[in-house]
């Protein structure tokens, strides 16, 4: 005979955001449904578990993760159209920002199954709140490309981008990417925030190159890092300087039109066409020399 589940009102996938740090940082409303629920899927149950055991919820848990997410989204479908309410959460934050569940979200949907989002703390959004930088617009690009020509790629596509970058980082790698940012973008103002909401949190402001040096100087690195960069700003002359790398970029490569190269970068980066097209043969003219 199957078990009843003990909520069988309607079934539905809560989204439910737990505490980056501080176990105290969790709503009233979280630890209810939490509690309410048949299963709770964790990314990892050992780390949940410690939550759970803290505000003694006795509710069961089932691995949810990376690298079994795809395996394990139509069993849980398959639970959920049984009438069972399961409840998804991440190590730490909202579930998939960042983190497993989009699948299970989407599948979700796709099933016509209700879909509730229990809001709390999210790691972009606790760094901007504090960071002290502008926050009318901001991209949240998440952890960057493990593999280099990719993740300059991905670098160089937001050259021009106005808004608030927010990255999440490893430490082990992060004064090399502070580094491949100040190549790439020039030293632009940024604030590393690291352990938030924990007892060593910090908040490092500056230009990248201060905040490398800052890091450089400890013996190792440690903790969830987030990383803030300010947008581009529209100086004419960094700009022009910007325009006239990818020129030589472009104009390395075979048959390519300084026409159509001209109007190509000038509305990319805004910079007034006739300049660009002097730039563009002033290049050509010290190559032929």
């Amino acid at each position: 005979m199957r078990q009843i589940p003990k909520n069988n009102q309607d079934t539905c996938l809560y989204v439910v955001a737990t505490p980056i740090g501080n176990m105290e940082d969790i709503t009233l409303r979280a630890i209810k449904i939490l509690k309410q629920t048949d299963l709770i899927a964790a990314e990892d149950t050992r780390h949940t578990g410690k939550l759970l055991r803290f505000y003694n919820i006795k509710t069961p848990l089932i691995s949810f993760h990376e690298y079994n997410e795809e395996r394990r989204t139509p069993e849980l479908i398959k639970k959920l159209k049984t009438g069972i309410k399961i409840a998804l959460v991440s190590d730490a934050g909202t579930p998939t920002v960042a983190d497993p569940g989009f699948r299970l979200v989407k599948e979700a949907i796709a099933n016509t199954i209700k879909v509730i989002p229990i809001p709390g703390v999210s790691a972009p959004i606790t760094a901007l709140s504090a960071a002290g930088m502008p926050t009318d617009r901001f991209i949240f690009i998440g952890f960057p490309s493990p593999k280099k020509i990719k993740r300059r790629l991905q670098l160089h596509n937001l050259t021009t981008e106005t808004a608030t970058l927010v990255f999440y980082m490893s430490p082990k790698r992060l004064t090399a990417f502070l580094q491949e940012l100040i190549d790439i973008w020039g030293d632009r103002n940024a604030v590393l925030c690291r352990e938030m909401t924990k007892i060593y949190e910090e908040f490092i402001r500056g230009c990248l190159s201060e905040i490398m040096i800052n890091l450089q100087q400890r013996p190792t690195i440690k903790g969830e890092c987030t990383l803030l960069v300010s947008g581009f700003k529209q100086d004419k002359t960094a700009a022009l300087k910007i325009a006239r790398t990818e020129i030589q970029k472009e104009m390395a490569r075979s048959g390519v039109k300084i026409s159509v190269l001209t109007k190509k970068i000038s509305q990319k980066y805004g910079v007034p066409r006739n300049e660009v097209y002097a730039a563009a043969l002033n290049w050509k003219r010290e190559t032929e020399d």
